[in-house]
């Protein structure tokens, strides 16, 4: 059973004890943590962007995240908190049943486990890592965490890979979880998660061959929520030297480069997690499951939750099962779904942190031999001119007949994984001909176009991907012969075609035709709407009134055309699009635009509104949970949904009763590297790189951002001092 205060006992390898934050007396440990202070250096430049410098790694790493609480402590805890199981601690009983999700699927005990049995240098960075928060919070007593007061150095080893979707699921809901646990489970119904899945990421890689320098140039382009990730650098004399995009709360550079190579994440959609049909009994007031013809019994374990109520804590325990293949999540046809998932793995968290040293294509292959990463697909480019891809890493071995994106049998051991592929066996492609590599979230079998690896040669479960829209876009950019300078790759990376309207429009055009009829008024109001989206050339831009009338239509048609992740033998959303575009009746699209012409009279006392005027940008506050005001200022977006094949995604929705869209995901940190002799690199973030409404870096970036236009990433140090605002150690 797993006791609530293991959360709070301190683990007692860090140098830091609980006693040292909580009083202001000079003890020998204060000191000691004091003197370490002094080796760490900070420069903020001209953007608020923290470079950090230390004589050891570990040094960089206490200063990199006493940056982060500078910046933003409260995403630091709120990350923690979620990755505990405690957010219904703060946000009631609505989130209890996602604090169990994490709870059966992150283990802090296993977590615990492995910090004490982490390799000495491990150790040392995850000292650090805990070191530095609580130097932060002693230092600054002002600041009051929700939950949080103390951090312990295994919590990074409760989210191990850096990326937004720590949790792999395959496609059980959190409301079937809720179901079976909350003693309704004779009722449960399967439910399909979310269609709407924006969240994602572009990478490209450029090869000297398409290079107007010679040199190979990486294009970086997470979607994210606004404000998760900020800018970094950090450095040390034991051959750190890593730039990008660090997760709130995480210590390694997650999508960034060094002096020689970069990295960039995209989501993947590699079957990681296997669902598992479990053939239950009981005996003797015990379950049992049957396993190669025997029964085996159900293990239990009480898992206690807190949630907040009316202002006070209150308390629900609930008794858990589990069998070998992993935590029971659903009930689905009077059969229990266990979970077969890896989402926390110390081996992931080793992983995260090597690539940033890697010195070369080797170091970088060895670093993605670890087969730990069990959510990113990765893009890569380096100084010596390679450019390579890989399609997931941790992928388990399975038995092919069975449709891994269905519930498994359970019963028999046909269907356990038989260890990993060798990366070599995994879909990857180095040095394409093509000069050119690219991936939106997208097959991995239109990487490099036509010199992609076929769908063919490999499992069906090792790349279930489909093709989407913005893959489509991407591959036709760069299909193009030509070659690129940083800013041109720039240029690409911000091409807002909407190829999913080169579907759809042709096929509304057809039926408006075919349905209209002079006498009948039903219609009459397309006809204008209907011309202007005839001269469309299908890019979204602020001044469009096309892309307003497009972009809110395609959202009131069939879901189905919106799904972007797929499952083994599912059609993928062009194959859905085209097929709906075919199929398509008058009731199914023309009624659809009628109430978007209509919504916008409503609101704006006409429907010809251009797309800027509607779709915007504005942060005012510093809070998580953002909120928005149509009656304070805003920054007009010419950029739009992902979905729809924009590449610099921007995903808006009406919020809190406004009349105008505001975007909160999409492209967040943006950079795009060239590597040769020196690097030479340039980035955005969206509205700028801290969270604190007083400072002027909480907004700096807002108007570049707008425009797509990138500042100078200043990677060597004496660019740094040149343009340093300020200079400090920690704690001064």
């Amino acid at each position: 059973m797993r006791k609530r205060k293991s959360i709070h006992v301190l683990v007692f390898f860090s140098l830091i004890s609980v006693a040292l934050f909580s009083q202001k007396k000079n003890t020998k440990k204060q000191l000691q943590i004091e003197k370490l202070a002094q080796q760490v250096t900070i420069i903020r430049d001209n953007w608020g962007i923290a470079h950090v410098y230390g004589k050891t790694d570990a040094d960089a790493v206490f200063g990199m995240l006493y940056a982060q609480c500078e910046d933003d402590f409260n995403r630091i805890e709120r990350n923690y908190i979620d990755k505990l199981g405690r957010l219904a601690e703060i946000k009631g009983e609505s989130v209890l049943y996602n604090d169990l999700e994490t709870r059966l699927l992150i283990d802090a005990e296993e977590a615990q486990k492995d910090y004490k049995k982490s390799a000495p240098w491990l150790k040392k960075l995850l000292d650090s890592y805990a070191n530095a928060i609580n130097f932060y919070l002693y230092k600054h007593p002002e600041v009051h965490p929700l939950l949080i007061t103390h951090f312990e150095p295994w919590f990074p080893l409760l989210w191990t890979d850096g990326s937004i979707g720590a949790i792999s699921t395959a496609n059980l809901s959190t409301g079937e979880l809720k179901t079976f646990y909350s003693g309704n489970s004779d009722k449960v119904a399967y439910t399909e998660r979310e269609k709407n899945i924006q969240t994602g990421s572009n990478g490209f890689a450029i090869a000297p061959s398409k290079s107007v320098s010679g040199n190979a140039l990486l294009y970086i382009n997470p979607h994210t929520t606004f404000y998760f990730r900020p800018e970094i650098q950090i450095t040390s004399e034991e051959g750190l030297h890593a730039y990008g995009a660090v997760t709130w709360g995480q210590f390694f550079i997650y999508q960034g480069f060094n002096d020689y190579c970069g990295w960039m994440h995209t989501s993947s959609n590699t079957d990681v997690a296997d669902m598992y049909a479990e053939k239950i009994s009981t005996k003797n007031n015990h379950f049992y499951y049957e396993y190669n013809k025997k029964l085996l019994p159900v293990k239990e374990k009480i898992i206690t939750l807190n949630y907040l109520e009316n202002g006070k804590m209150a308390t629900k325990k609930i008794k858990t099962y589990y069998t070998h293949h992993g935590p029971i999540m659903a009930q689905r046809d009077g059969k229990w779904i266990s979970l077969k998932s890896n989402n926390r793995d110390m081996k992931s968290l080793v992983q995260s942190w090597i690539r940033t040293k890697s010195n070369d294509f080797e170091a970088y292959k060895k670093a993605m031999d670890l087969k730990a990463n069990s959510s990113n697909n990765t893009v890569y480019a380096d100084n010596k001119g390679n450019i390579a891809y890989w399609h997931g890493n941790f992928i388990p071995i399975r038995n092919p007949n069975f449709d891994w994106g269905k519930v498994v049998d359970g019963t028999t051991p046909a269907t356990e994984w038989k260890g990993l592929h060798e990366v070599s066996a995994t879909v990857h492609f180095y040095n394409p001909s093509n000069g050119w590599l690219q991936n939106c979230n997208s097959t991995p079998f239109s990487v490099a176009g036509a010199n992609s690896p076929k769908k063919e040669n490999y499992p069906a479960y090792m790349a279930p991907d489909g093709e989407n829209f913005r893959g489509i876009n991407a591959v036709r950019i760069f299909s193009e012969n030509k070659k690129y300078t940083l800013d041109q790759l720039i240029t690409a990376g911000y091409n807002t075609r909407l190829s999913a309207f080169e579907v759809l429009l042709p096929a509304l055009f057809s039926i408006y035709e075919t349905a209209y009829n002079p006498n009948d008024t039903t219609y009459q109001d397309l006809a204008a709407p209907i011309a202007v989206l005839k001269n469309w050339n299908f890019y979204a831009n602020a001044n469009s009134i096309a892309t307003t009338l497009a972009n809110e239509w395609a959202y009131k048609l069939d879901p189905i055309i919106q799904k972007i992740y797929i499952d083994e033998g599912e059609k993928d959303q062009v194959e859905n699009t085209k097929q709906f575009a075919k199929n398509a009746t008058a009731a199914q699209v023309l009624p659809q635009l009628l109430e978007v012409v209509q919504e916008l009279k409503s609101k704006f006392g006409t429907w010809q509104i251009p797309w800027g005027d509607l779709n915007r940008f504005q942060r005012i506050d510093g809070k998580i949970d953002l909120v928005y005001d149509d009656a304070k200022p805003s920054l007009a977006i010419g950029t739009a949904s992902a979905l729809w094949g924009c590449l610099p995604a921007f995903k808006s929705v009406y919020q809190n009763n406004t009349q105008k869209r505001y975007g909160y995901n999409g492209n967040s940190f943006v950079c795009a590297v060239e590597f040769g002799n020196k690097i030479k690199a340039k980035s955005i973030l969206a509205g700028g790189n801290s969270g604190d409404p007083k400072s002027k870096h909480f907004n700096d970036q807002a108007e570049m951002y707008q425009k797509g236009e990138f500042k100078d990433v200043l990677f060597y140090k004496e660019d740094v001092q040149k343009n340093a605002e300020k200079t400090y150690h920690p704690g001064e």
